[in-house]
């Protein structure tokens, strides 16, 4: 007995220094650390809309246009805020496609039309998987928030996003 009291502290010390097997969550009691390497931004807010105008659900929003950050999306971010997305705004409303290849969190990928009214919503796509997940008609406005996100509020074809542009400062 002695001797494990002897030996607890040292016992104690590695266990805190073990790697957590676990995967990270979507957040940590609201909160989300950053994957090294990337910054995670709130550039506007958007709203979620039923067809009357009813509010579903406001998030803050990143809002990426150019192609590189197209391309680059949510790959490699380990967490994401529950009330967060990312807005891919178009030059166009065209056939899209998107895909998980090098993302390691399920997302809902919602695809809207130029008039911002959903489409449709690839609901929790795999993580790492290179097949491509296509809008059902031409998109403009392309929104991914954590996996479950469309199914917790109900949003389905026919609601429409709204959002205010960040000002030009």
């Amino acid at each position: 007995m002695r001797r494990f009291l002897q030996l607890l502290p040292v016992l104690l010390i590695l266990a805190a220094c073990a790697d957590d097997p676990t995967p990270p969550s979507a957040s940590n009691n609201g909160e989300c650390e950053e994957t090294p390497g990337i910054t995670y931004r709130t550039d506007a807010q958007l709203t979620f809309l039923r067809p009357d105008s009813t509010v579903i659900k406001e998030i803050g929003i990143e809002i990426v246009a150019r192609a590189s950050t197209i391309q680059r999306g949510l790959m490699q971010r380990q967490c994401l805020p529950d009330d967060w997305g990312m807005l891919f705004v178009f030059p166009n409303a065209a056939p899209r496609t998107f895909y998980m290849a090098n993302t390691p969190r399920s997302l809902d990928i919602m695809f809207f039309s130029a008039d911002s009214t959903l489409l449709n919503v690839a609901k929790y796509a795999e993580p790492f998987d290179p097949n491509v997940l296509p809008s059902d008609g031409p998109a403009r406005f392309v929104v991914e928030t954590p996996a479950g996100f469309a199914d917790r509020f109900g949003l389905g074809a026919g609601d429409r996003i709204m959002w205010t542009a960040p000002s030009a400062n």
